[in-house]
């Protein structure tokens, strides 16, 4: 048994770059590749596949990449695992060996099943517990060259993995954490190398084209995340905070395999694009098992009307009055109406578009017709008999489809989750016994605040970063500076108050503060802004993307002495 696993990561999304697993494979030594092609809102797409196609709802693009890369992984050694099964791992199983049989490259394939339990949700379009990484690595331990999967937690691709490599037990909590903790940060790929860093500028010429992450875990859990020799990016504790700071809430990430304690992670810069992540202490995994559901909401359209000049607020008024009298006489009305009017403008404006705001309209039904023809005529028809200079940005279409996202949880012993070997093996997967919760770890004390001195009024991202997403209906903006002056100020300056007053979409929704003094972060949880999830699009920024940025952008009064210090030391 090698010291060390290699495990590298060549997918963040369905959609990542196509070129990342030959650029993994030919980048330089690795163990195992995995690939995470799943998202709540790629369950939606998926489902809706299926629908179509009984034999689909697995990611097509996996199948793509491995008619280039099957023979180069074979040759290297490298086991392939992916949750790319989607809705259907036993027919991207089939398809795989298809393929193989095709290259001429024997493969042993096996996949994990059980995380469907579309029968116990009636009316769901998909339903699917997130299972952890014991599956895989029962499939690794009988042979498995590549092993998909349908619907595991995305840390599972790598404690997996990691548990069959080393011969971890389902109770070896810490190691296991160490793991959980380690795809996590590989699990949105270059993320972890510097991909929607909040500090880019001080390295933009690194980032036209960041090479994929990968960790070199050890048998006691710990790792070292790094990326290929050459490749574009970098890794440093900055990077990796913030990835590990993605879609979490408190200190307890709990999970199928284990709960981990993020407030025990220590992150220590090794060497240039090294970064050594140690002490992560587990727990007993929760006893029930999460299940995402996605279900058909209904249809939406909108029309974005472009406002130019002046009096921007009265032709607002004027075309939404217009609208809502057109829609309120016709028989067959769009349930929702939304109207939000977005100030791009500015005063004597040099260009048309910097003179000119943006009046959205969102509709939604249950039914097609209300949000398609009824809208479409609606709004064409005041062309020439609205406010002066009335354009659309694009005619309405005929409404979509949209989802909305929900999550249920089950009694772990109610899943039945099943490794399936390449020669059709069944392996019931047993669950480890619930036994140690930890104390709480770390201290919840704050850091004594700085000494009073003189303060500037400036951006909140000229000291901190964040990096924000979302988990349902939630969204998660996690927050961290980069020196303990830092940390003094804004464990005490960002309180929950302060979080709401700086973005007050949050004002009237519930705001919960988790402070996570290892890592010099906070990370707020904010409950219901993102509405019935991405899919449901209930917002302009419906994954919560750019909340963080937001966030940074906003002023506040921030101590001098933090802001006169070189940006090497924040």
């Amino acid at each position: 048994m090698s010291r060390v696993l290699r495990v590298g990561n060549a997918s963040g999304f369905y959609g990542d770059r196509f070129d990342a697993m030959r650029e993994m494979l030919t980048g330089g030594r690795l163990d195992v590749l995995t690939g995470d092609y799943l998202a709540e809102l790629t369950m939606l797409i998926l489902g809706r596949d299926r629908l179509k196609d009984p034999s689909r709802g697995y990611a097509k693009t996996f199948l793509r990449q491995l008619e280039e890369c099957l023979g180069l992984a074979k040759e290297r050694g490298v086991k392939v695992v992916a949750n790319a099964g989607g809705l259907n791992p036993a027919g991207l199983a089939d398809a795989v060996r298809e393929l193989a049989a095709r290259l001429g490259v024997e493969t042993n394939v096996a996949y994990v099943e059980g995380d469907d339990l579309g029968g116990r949700f009636p009316g769901a379009l998909t339903a699917n517990a997130y299972l952890g990484g014991a599956g895989i690595a029962e499939c690794l331990r009988g042979g498995a060259d590549v092993v998909v999967t349908g619907r595991v937690t995305d840390a599972a691709l790598v404690t997996g993995p990691a548990a069959a490599h080393f011969g971890w037990a389902p109770d070896d909590y810490d190691r296991l954490a160490g793991a959980v903790v380690a795809g996590h940060i590989l699990e949105c790929g270059t993320q972890a190398t510097g991909g929607n860093y909040a500090f880019f500028g001080e390295r933009a010429e690194l980032l036209r084209r960041p090479g994929f992450p990968l960790a070199e875990i050890h048998e006691d859990g710990s790792s070292v995340i790094t990326k290929h020799d050459g490749t574009g990016g970098f890794v440093d504790v900055g990077t990796v905070t913030a990835q590990l700071l993605y879609e979490t809430s408190g200190a307890r990430y709990a999970g199928p395999d284990v709960t981990a304690r993020l407030d025990t992670v220590t992150l220590t810069q090794e060497g240039p694009d090294r970064v050594r992540v140690g002490g992560v202490r587990g727990e007993a995994p929760p006893p029930a098992l999460k299940v995402g559901l996605n279900r058909l909401g209904g249809f939406r359209n909108e029309v974005v009307f472009v406002l130019t000049g002046l009096g921007i607020e009265e032709k607002a008024t004027v075309v939404r009055a217009q609208i809502e009298d057109a829609l309120g006489q016709s028989k067959s009305a769009p349930a929702e109406v939304g109207w939000d009017l977005v100030r791009t403008d500015r005063p004597d404006a040099p260009t048309e578009e910097t003179a000119s705001a943006l009046l959205r309209l969102v509709v939604r039904d249950p039914q097609q017709e209300p949000v398609g023809r009824t809208l479409s005529g609606a709004a064409i028809e005041l062309a020439l008999g609205s406010y002066p200079g009335f354009h659309v940005t694009a005619p309405p279409g005929k409404g979509a489809p949209y989802g909305v996202f929900e999550a249920a949880y089950v009694e772990r012993g109610e899943v039945e989750h099943v490794a399936v070997l390449a020669g059709g093996e069944r392996i019931p997967v047993a669950y480890g016994a619930e036994t140690r919760v930890l104390e709480e770890l770390a201290d919840p004390s704050l850091p004594e605040p700085l000494p009073h001195g003189p303060t500037r009024r400036a951006p909140l991202g000229l000291v901190a970063g964040a990096r924000s997403g979302d988990k349902g209906g939630d969204a998660n903006v996690g927050v961290w500076v980069r020196t303990e002056e830092a940390w003094r100020w804004l464990a005490h300056a960002l309180t929950e108050e302060r979080f709401r007053e700086l973005l007050p979409e949050a004002a009237d929704l519930t705001v919960v503060r988790h402070v996570l003094p290892n890592l010099r972060a906070l990370n707020f949880v904010v409950t219901g802004i993102l509405g019935e999830g991405v899919a449901s699009q209930a917002r302009f920024d419906p994954q919560a993307k750019g909340l963080g940025e937001w966030l940074r952008a906003r002023h506040l009064d921030i101590p001098e002495v933090l802001l006169d210090m070189p940006e090497e030391l924040l």
